[in-house]
C-alpha cells in the first residue's frame, strides 16, 4: 500500500478537526451556551466598534474558553469511558478540568469588562 502524501495526510486531519468541531457543537449544552455567547459577544464588538487590538483580545478570550470547553468535554469522555460507575479519583480528575473552564471562562468576563465597560458607561 501506497504511502499517502504530507498534503493528503494534513487534509484529512483538517476534516477529522472539523466533524470533531462538529460534533462538539451539535452534542453538548455547554459549548452550544459558548457559542452563542460568542456571537453575541462578536455582534457587541461590532456595535461598538472595538479597535483592532480589542478584537484581538476578545477573541482569544473566546477562543480559549471554547477549546478549554472543548478538552474539558473530551477529559469527561474518556473518564466515563474508563471508569463509568462513581470513583473518588475520576471525579477528581473531572472537578480540576472542569475547574479550568471556570478559571477561563472568569478570566474571558474580566476581558470583556474591560473592553466593554467604559464604552457603556
Amino acid at each position: 500500500m501506497p504511502k499517502e502524501s504530507f498534503l493528503r495526510n494534513r487534509i484529512k486531519s483538517v476534516g477529522f478537526a472539523l466533524r470533531g468541531a462538529l460534533l462538539l457543537i451539535r452534542t453538548e449544552p455547554s459549548i452550544k451556551i459558548q457559542v452563542v455567547l460568542a456571537i453575541l459577544m462578536t455582534a457587541v464588538g461590532f456595535y461598538f466598534e472595538i479597535s483592532n487590538t480589542e478584537w484581538i483580545l476578545q477573541v482569544l478570550a473566546i477562543s480559549l474558553v471554547i477549546g478549554i470547553e472543548g478538552a474539558n468535554t473530551a477529559i469527561e469522555k474518556i473518564c466515563d469511558f474508563i471508569h463509568p460507575e462513581f470513583n473518588k479519583r475520576i471525579g477528581f480528575i473531572k472537578d480540576v478540568s472542569a475547574g479550568a473552564v471556570m478559571l477561563v471562562s472568569l478570566g474571558a468576563i474580566i476581558v470583556g469588562l474591560i473592553i466593554y465597560l467604559p464604552k457603556i458607561f
